[in-house]
């Protein structure tokens, strides 16, 4: 049943009003699938197929994307170290701040995580908290067919950050 939804949604690319701030996230537009490692005590403890999809939304006025792990193709009734993440970002840019508002919420393990986004040289690093703990979450090494997204969380000793996923992508041709 089509109710118009994903016509409305969805843009063909970025608001003018974006102006350069689009060029953040303009870089990971499209989809994408990969492997994620997750880190206890600084070692790879499992792993699992990553899937992502990113396009511009809401007359290109933001930046949303499906999660999911693992991915479609390998999802059964075991979650693969120990995710089962089927979850949606919004980003939407703030110019008072020069930064993009961003909320990612996962039904399946009912997290709800709000970070704020820039880019930072080459990086888009988003900052944040979960359970009270600042986050970081950094997407690295952004090329036009791969990218590398690692997702950290602030040591006790709230110095040293602690990797705890990281997630390697290679872009699925169309």
């Amino acid at each position: 049943m089509n109710h118009g939804f994903i016509e409305t949604l969805a843009a063909t690319g970025p608001h003018p009003s974006l102006g350069a701030n689009a060029d953040t996230y303009a870089r990971v537009i499209g989809s994408w699938h990969g492997e994620l490692s997750r880190f206890q005590d600084g070692k790879s403890v499992a792993s699992a197929s990553v899937e992502a999809h990113f396009a511009w939304v809401l007359e290109g006025r933001a930046v949303q994307d499906v999660w999911i792990t693992p991915a479609r193709a390998d999802r059964s009734s075991s979650a693969g170290a120990g995710f089962n993440w089927y979850g949606s970002t919004l980003r939407v840019f703030d110019p008072s701040t020069s930064a993009w508002n961003t909320t990612w919420t996962d039904p399946v393990s009912q997290l709800r995580i709000e970070l704020v986004g820039r880019r930072q040289g080459e990086d888009i690093v988003q900052i944040g908290t979960r359970g009270g703990r600042p986050i970081r979450w950094t997407f690295s090494d952004i090329k036009p067919g791969s990218f590398t997204w690692r997702g950290h969380i602030l040591s006790f000793d709230g110095v040293s950050w602690e990797l705890e996923v990281e997630m390697k992508f290679q872009r699925v041709k169309a």
